[in-house]
């Protein structure tokens, strides 16, 4: 019981550092919050960021081989990951120059809806032939 209580006293100093060094991380690095709850609220919105960052960029990844626009989900991830991780700018780049897009950079309206298009018909595909066939 006693090294019970040991490891769950050390486990709150090592969070409790942790959480300190993320505080100083981001009062020293972020947008010059001025309180530690300013900086501790930043750190979640960051945190938020890269987690949904990171889903779509999951997502974009598995439509490379499922029906759905990959390539634009994976753009959108790793833009949303690009505001707070650098190398994932670095990828965005990449996946830009591999998206169709038109005389001024945007991306080409027929592949975007095609993309669209090809994800309802294969999930609608999926759904008929697992739930009603």
């Amino acid at each position: 019981m006693a090294e019970e209580r040991e490891r769950s006293h050390q486990l709150h100093d090592a969070l409790e550092a942790l959480e300190d060094a993320a505080v100083e991380a981001e009062l020293r690095s972020g947008r010059r919050e001025e309180t530690v709850e300013q900086a501790k609220a930043h750190i979640l919105v960051r945190i938020g960021r890269i987690l949904a960052g990171a889903a779509l960029s999951f997502a974009g990844l598995a439509m490379m081989v499922l029906p759905g626009p990959g390539l634009v989900v994976l753009a959108m991830g790793l833009a949303i990951l690009a505001i707070d991780v650098p190398f994932a700018a670095r990828l965005l780049e990449r996946v830009r120059a591999r998206i169709p897009a038109d005389a001024e950079g945007n991306i080409s309206k027929p592949v975007l809806y095609g993309g669209l298009a090809v994800s309802v018909v294969g999930v609608g595909a999926s759904l008929w032939w697992t739930f009603l066939r």
